[in-house]
């Protein structure tokens, strides 16, 4: 039996970082508001573990995005498929990523791709050239985290 899953990557501003993927790759931001106004108001959450965020409330140090096309659950916000889940951790990056993002764009719009990475945040770290096989740039996150666009 398939398990499920989901990406969990450390940062330093979660819901920031959640905001510039979602937006990479056209997700939603997940919203647990409903699910932390429950649990505040049943007094089984402190005041100091929600923040709040473009208007919603939501767990302090932890935001998640997920595919728009999967179910999600309506009550905690959680996606019950393709999902990233942004924690904070106290300390900073260091050394290379082991595992990374790819995004991939359609044929011929490379060049537009990567102009609205930047545009999000991103940096170009540097082209690689595969000849015949094409291109992609090894690009960075607003953290510093880092990913292909091909």
């Amino acid at each position: 039996m398939a398990l499920n899953w989901k990406l969990v990557i450390d940062t330093r501003n979660a819901p920031a970082l959640a905001d510039f993927w979602a937006a990479a790759l056209d997700y939603e931001v997940e919203d647990p508001s409903a699910l932390v106004e429950r649990l505040l108001a049943a007094g089984q959450l402190p005041a100091d573990a929600v923040v709040d965020h473009d208007g919603r409330k939501t767990f302090r140090g932890y935001s998640a995005i997920r595919h728009p096309d999967d179910p999600f659950d309506p009550i905690s916000g959680v996606g019950q498929g393709r999902r990233l889940l942004f924690q904070d951790v106290p300390e900073e990056k260091s050394g290379k990523n082991r595992l990374h993002i790819d995004v991939h764009s359609e044929p011929g719009t490379l060049d537009a791709l990567i102009a609205r990475l930047e545009a999000l945040g991103a940096t170009r770290v540097r082209e690689i050239d595969k000849g015949p096989a094409g291109h992609w740039w090894v690009m960075r996150d607003p953290e510093g985290n880092e990913f292909c666009a091909a």
